[in-house]
C-alpha cells in the first residue's frame, strides 16, 4: 500500500522545517561517536572507580572488548507501575552475561504520579519532573563507560524524559523496558459511576476508597488508556520497545523473556558488533509521524501533544499542533478503551492490540513501514506477538483480525473517521482538545464564562450550587511559568454532572487535564498562557465564549479583549511548600505548552 498522500505531505513538511536542527544534531550524534568504545579511554583511576564493585564482570569491563550496558530505572516500590522493576538489574545483568557482556545500573531517575498528586500542590512539580528525569539520565550517563542502554520506565512523564535523554544520548543504542499492566480489577466504567456519586455527596468516603483500592490493587500501571499506556503505545509504534512488549502484565514468564531478550538486543546494536542501530537512527521525523498516527488511531492522552513537541525537538525535529490536527484529520480512530469506552488495556490487548492496529495502519499507508526499529528495519515486524515456546521467547504472526469489535475495529471499519485529537485555535489563543470521549452534541459549546483561578475555586463554586446554567468554566493561571501546569483531572468527575443534568459545559484552562480526559469537551494547554498576557488573562464572568471542536474555534463572542487590561493573580502560594520553591528556576525559564513546556533551549 503507498502511503497517504496527506501523511507524505505532512512528514515532508517537518524534514523542511527541521533540515537545519536535524543537520546539526545528527552532526553531533556523529561526533560522539567518533572516540569509540568510551571506557578504554578512561584512566586507570577511572576505569578503577567504575569496575570496583562489580564483582564477577571486572575482568570483562577492564579489557574492554565486550560490550558494557547502562541500566537506567524508575524503580520504586510506592508507584505500582515501577515496583516490577525492582528485580530487573538482576534479570538484565545475567542475560548480558550469557552473550558476553555486561550490564551495571548507571543510576536512578525520579518517578512520580499523577493519580497520587491530582489536586494536591505535588501536581506542580509533575510535568517539571519530565526535565528532571532528563537531566538525571544525563548524570547517569555521563561516566561515558557503556556501549549501550536499556531504560526502565512507564508512567507519565518518566517515558518522555527517558525519550529526551535517550536523544541526547543518540549515538547509542537504547532499549526501553517496560513494566506492563496491571491485572484488571474494578471495571472502570463502575469506578466513575462511584466517583461521580461520591462528588455528589450520595456516598461515604469508606466508599469511594474501597472502590478505588479494588480498581487500582497489583504491580503495573493502572489498567484505563491515560497517558502511562500511552507512552507504551508510542515505545512500540516508534520502534524502542520490542514488538508486543507494552501490554504484557508483570511477573510472568513472557514479562521476564522480553525482559531478557530487550537486554540481550541492545547489547547486539552496539558499535561493537555488525548492527550498530543507534538512537538517533530509529528515531527520525518519520517515527514521530508514526507515533502521532498511533496517538489519534488509539484516542490517546492529550499530554503527549506537548510531550512528542519536547521529545522531537531533542532530535533537532520540530513539529507542532496542526501537524498533530492534520494527521487527526486522515486517521480512523480504531480504539475504544476507557475513558473512550468500557475496555481497560488488557482487553484491548486481548482483543489484537497494538500489532493489529499497526498492521491495519500499514496496509492502508497510515503509518511509514520503512523505519528503522531496535528489532528489524522494518514496521512491519512489529505486527508479529511475542509467545513463549518451550520456555523460548518467539515471535508469531499476530491476529489479523479484531476478536472484539466493540474494543477494536479495523482501519476500515473504525469507530470515527478521524482520530481523537483536535486543535482549536481563535482570539483566546490556540489549544487542544481529545474528542474520542466527547460525544458529537457536545463538541460545539456556546455559553456564558465563569472564570477561576484555582481549581478549588470551581469546587467551591460547585457545593455552593452556583453552576446551574450552561457554563465554560475559566481555569486560568495554571500554565507552566505560572505554577507548573499541573493536570485539573479531578474536575471531571463536577463537570461530568452538570453536564448529566443538561447543562451545556466545556472547560477552557492553560493548565492540563490529564490522559484521563473524558465526555467533556476540554480546551486544554491554551497558548499563550496567562501569566504570558495570553488573552485569556482578559476574560470576564459573563463573557461569551464559542468552544467548536468541530471547526477548531476557540473564540470570545462580541467582546473586544484588546481594550481590556489582563488581570494578575496572586500566586504566592505556589510558591514554595511540597518542593516548589526548588522549582523557581523552572518556572522562570519554560517556554509555552505548544512549544513542548521545556526548560531546555533545544536549537
Amino acid at each position: 500500500m503507498s502511503l497517504n498522500p496527506i501523511l507524505r505531505r505532512v512528514t515532508n513538511r517537518i524534514i523542511e522545517r527541521s533540515a537545519k536542527t536535524r543537520a546539526a544534531y545528527l552532526q553531533r550524534m556523529s561526533d560522539a561517536k567518533k572516540d569509540g568504545t568510551a571506557r578504554v579511554h578512561l584512566s586507570c583511576s577511572g576505569q578503577a572507580h567504575a569496575y570496583a564493585a562489580s564483582g564477577e564482570d571486572k575482568v570483562d569491563l577492564t579489557e574492554g572488548t565486550l560490550g558494557n550496558l547502562a541500566i537506567v530505572t524508575a524503580y520504586n516500590d510506592m508507584l505500582s507501575a515501577h515496583q516490577p522493576f525492582e528485580d530487573y538489574p538482576k534479570i538484565i545483568k545475567a542475560a548480558a552475561r550469557e552473550i558476553g557482556g555486561t550490564a551495571q545500573v548507571a543510576g536512578g531517575v525520579p518517578a512520580m504520579c499523577d493519580g497520587v498528586t491530582q489536586g494536591e500542590t505535588g501536581m506542580e512539580l509533575s510535568l517539571f519532573s519530565r526535565d528532571v528525569i532528563a537531566l538525571a539520565t544525563a548524570v547517569a550517563m555521563s561516566h561515558n563507560t557503556f556501549d549501550a542502554a536499556v531504560f526502565l520506565g512507564v508512567c507519565d512523564k518518566i517515558v518522555p524524559g527517558l525519550v529526551i535523554a535517550a536523544q541526547t544520548f543518540g549515538h547509542l543504542p537504547i532499549v526501553f523496558i517496560p513494566a506492563g499492566p496491571m491485572e484488571s480489577g474494578l471495571a472502570n466504567d463502575e469506578k466513575s459511576t462511584i466517583r461521580q456519586r461520591f462528588a455528589e455527596g450520595k456516598i461515604a468516603r469508606a466508599d469511594l476508597l474501597a472502590a478505588e483500592m479494588a480498581a487500582y490493587h497489583g504491580p503495573g500501571t493502572c489498567t484505563f488508556y491515560g497517558t502511562a499506556n500511552t507512552n507504551q503505545m508510542l515505545m512500540e509504534f516508534m520502534g524502542l520497545h520490542l514488538p508486543g512488549a507494552s501490554f504484557v502484565t508483570p511477573n510472568t514468564p513472557l514479562r521476564t523473556a522480553l525482559t531478557r531478550e530487550s537486554a540481550q538486543q541492545a547489547l547486539r546494536l552496539s558499535a561493537l558488533g555488525n548492527s550498530y542501530t543507534p538512537v538517533s537512527r530509529i528515531l527520525d521525523e518519520r517515527a514521530f509521524v508514526n507515533g502521532i498516527v498511533g496517538l489519534n488511531a488509539t484516542g490517546g492522552s492529550t499530554n503527549l501533544l506537548i510531550h512528542l513537541i519536547a521529545m522531537a525537538r531533542a532530535g533537532g525535529i520540530v513539529i507542532d499542533w496542526q501537524d498533530f490536527a492534520d494527521i487527526s484529520d486522515i486517521t480512523p480512530l480504531m480504539a475504544r478503551v476507557y475513558p473512550n469506552g468500557l475496555a481497560d488495556v488488557n482487553h484491548f490487548h486481548a482483543a489484537g492490540g497494538l500489532g493489529f492496529m499497526i498492521g491495519e495502519l500499514l496496509q492502508t499507508g497510515l503509518l511509514h513501514p520503512d523505519v528503522q526499529t531496535v528489532a528489524h528495519e522494518s514496521l512491519e515486524y512489529y505486527t508479529n506477538e511475542p509467545i513463549l515456546r518451550d520456555g523460548r521467547l518467539t515471535f508469531r504472526e499476530g491476529s489479523r483480525e479484531s476478536i472484539n469489535r466493540s474494543i477494536l475495529r479495523s482501519a476500515e471499519d473504525p469507530f470515527q473517521p478521524t482520530g481523537g485529537i483536535k486543535r482549536l485555535a481563535g482570539s483566546l489563543g490556540t489549544a487542544v482538545m481529545k474528542v474520542s470521549a466527547v460525544a458529537p452534541e457536545h463538541q460545539c459549546v456556546e455559553a456564558p464564562v465563569r472564570v477561576f483561578h484555582d481549581q478549588r475555586e470551581v469546587k467551591n463554586a460547585f457545593k455552593a450550587g452556583e453552576l446551574t446554567e450552561d457554563v465554560v468554566v475559566v481555569v486560568r493561571f495554571q500554565g507552566p511559568k505560572a505554577n507548573g501546569m499541573p493536570e485539573l483531572h479531578s474536575l471531571t468527575p463536577l463537570l461530568s454532572i452538570l453536564q448529566g443534568r443538561g447543562q451545556r459545559v466545556a472547560l477552557v484552562t492553560d493548565g492540563r487535564m490529564s490522559g484521563a480526559s473524558g465526555k467533556v469537551p476540554a480546551a486544554i494547554h491554551v497558548s499563550p498562557e496567562a501569566l504570558d498576557d495570553g488573552p485569556i488573562a482578559r476574560l470576564q464572568d459573563g463573557d461569551i465564549v464559542r468552544v467548536d471542536a468541530v471547526t477548531g474555534v476557540l473564540d470570545v463572542l462580541d467582546c473586544d479583549l484588546a481594550v481590556r487590561t489582563s488581570v494578575r493573580a496572586d500566586l504566592d502560594a505556589n510558591q514554595s511548600g511540597t518542593g516548589r520553591e526548588l522549582f523557581t528556576m523552572f518556572r522562570q525559564s519554560v517556554n509555552a505548552a505548544d512549544a513542548g513546556a521545556m526548560i531546555f533551549g533545544f536549537y
